[in-house]
């Protein structure tokens, strides 16, 4: 698969995300954001929330720092194949 091809196939599986038939669980939610952010941004370019209480904000930084190092085309591929498995 060529780099064209593999982003023309991410970005279907991002607007197909956005309506799947059923809700994901907020953990599969946390994984396609993270997924997401890695493969648009690459690693994790802000500072950790400083709200102790700002659980989501915390989850969505761990999330997407968990990430750091891998390569966009990879987290591409693994986002088409989790979305395409939540098609189902």
């Amino acid at each position: 698969m060529t780099a064209t091809q593999l982003i023309q196939e991410f970005e279907q599986a991002a607007e197909e995300s956005k309506s799947l038939g059923t809700r994901p669980s907020n953990g599969t939610l946390l994984q396609l954001y993270s997924l997401y952010k890695q493969a648009t941004v690459g690693d994790i370019n802000i500072e950790a929330p400083s709200n102790p209480f700002d659980f989501v904000a915390k989850a969505k930084y761990d999330a997407w720092a968990s990430l750091k190092g891998r390569s966009k085309e990879t987290i591409m591929q693994e986002y088409i194949s989790l979305v395409n498995k939540l098609k189902l």
